[in-house]
Order: C-alpha cells, then sequence, then structure tokens
C-alpha cells in the first residue's frame, strides 16, 4: 500500500484550473495531490540577441520555489537545481513550438511552486505547456500569428522503484525513499523529450527500466486527456 493509499499506476489527483492569472496571455493552476504550482507565458516583441534578425521567435522558462512552498522557509535564489529545472522546462516547452512561425517574439513561462510535496518539474511542464498553448491560441485568434505553431502536446511524469516495486507519480515521501527514480517528458504522438534516472542504490535492470517506461506512457495518456480538457475549458479569445 503506497502512503496515500494509490494503486501503483496510479496519478495524484490532478488538476489544471485555465486562467488562472488574470494579467498574462496563458495561465494555469496546476496541483498534482499536493504540489501546486502556478504557470503564466508571458509574450513579448523581442528575441534574444542570438536571435535577433533571423525571423523566428524562441520559448524559454522560469522556475522557482516559493519560501514556504517546503517544511521551513527557503530563499528566494532558485540555485543549482532551480536553474537545471528551468533549463529542462524550457527544452520541453520549445519541443512543442515551430519558433519559425513565431515571429520574433519569446514567451517566457514562469513555473512557481507555491506548494511541494514532490514532482514539481514534471507539474512545470505538463502546467506550462498548457499555460504556453493558452497564450498561443490567443495571438493566433487576435492575427498575430498566421498559422498556429504549437505542433505536438508535451507533458511529464515520474516514476520509481520503491521496496522493489514500480510507482507511478511519485510524491515526497516516495521520492526520497526510492531506490530509482525517473522523469519522462513525452510528446502525444508517443516520442520522448528528455528521460532523467538514476539508481540511488543497486543498479537498475532493464526489465526495471521498462517496467517504470509502462508506467510513465500511462500516466502520460491521462495527462494528456486532462490538458486537452483544460484548454476546453478556457476562456475562448
Amino acid at each position: 500500500m503506497r502512503p496515500d493509499g494509490r494503486k501503483l499506476d496510479e496519478l495524484r489527483l490532478v488538476r489544471i484550473t485555465p486562467d488562472y492569472n488574470r494579467y498574462a496571455e496563458g495561465s494555469v493552476l496546476i496541483e498534482f495531490g499536493e504540489t501546486k504550482l502556478i504557470c503564466t507565458a508571458s509574450v513579448e516583441n523581442k528575441v534574444p540577441p542570438f536571435l535577433e534578425k533571423q525571423g523566428k521567435g524562441w520559448v524559454t522558462a522560469e522556475y522557482a520555489m516559493l519560501p514556504r512552498s517546503t517544511h521551513t522557509r527557503s530563499g528566494r535564489n532558485p540555485g543549482g537545481r532551480g536553474q537545471e529545472i528551468q533549463r529542462l522546462i524550457g527544452r520541453a516547452l520549445r519541443a512543442a513550438v515551430t519558433t519559425k512561425l513565431l515571429g520574433e517574439r519569446q514567451i517566457t513561462v514562469d513555473c512557481d511552486v507555491i506548494q511541494a510535496d514532490g514532482g514539481t518539474r514534471t507539474a512545470a511542464i505538463t502546467g506550462g505547456w498548457v499555460a504556453l498553448a493558452l497564450a498561443v491560441r490567443r495571438l493566433v485568434a487576435k492575427e498575430k500569428l498566421h498559422k498556429d505553431p504549437m505542433r505536438r502536446g508535451v507533458c511529464a511524469v515520474s516514476t520509481g522503484l520503491v521496496e522493489g516495486e514500480a510507482r507511478l507519480d511519485l510524491a515526497y515521501a516516495e521520492d526520497s525513499a526510492a531506490d530509482v527514480d525517473f522523469n519522462f517528458v513525452l510528446t502525444d504522438n508517443g516520442n520522448f523529450v528528455e528521460i532523467q534516472g538514476t539508481a540511488e542504490g543497486e543498479p537498475f535492470s532493464p526489465d526495471d527500466y521498462q517496467r517504470l517506461l509502462t508506467l510513465a506512457r500511462k500516466g502520460a495518456a491521462e495527462l494528456f486527456a486532462l490538458q486537452k480538457k483544460a484548454l476546453a475549458e478556457a476562456k475562448q479569445p
């Protein structure tokens, strides 16, 4: 039995609430159980210097944990871990977009953790994609883009081996005790953007990896359905 009573192949209760921020071009509140983040997508009519005069856009991300998102207060500096996570989020979201169709625009997706209980990076990618899609939808509706640059869905989910069991979507109590843990970033056509995995104790076998991959694919299918539902529930442009 898992600490929260879930089955081994069961996601935490996932909620995606669109249009959570009144000012951002795209925004969501995403909840994976007790892990909660606000993801906002902001559009700027500029690009980084290395892309100037190339006629294409850019998608980037920033990630931070609010000082009291965990049991004790932390500082506001994201640190090395935060920088690594925000680079991962940026790579994942750029895989969803044809940047040439953005024109010379940058979309920044800010992922702010308001409460952490494991899986913040996977929740950030999953919610960040919805915020990005909403911002792009509104650019298209205002005829600022001639063609929709969103080319695929992207989400992320964690899996791990805990006490020899392959488990989906680890909360903190499981993640901190896992012998092996993985983060999978998947596309809605069955491919991968990134796979992060490590053995904390004994090395894992190919069969172990296959079990974790099978769980990740199951969880991703459910997350893609929830992303589509959130887009359908969002305010129309």
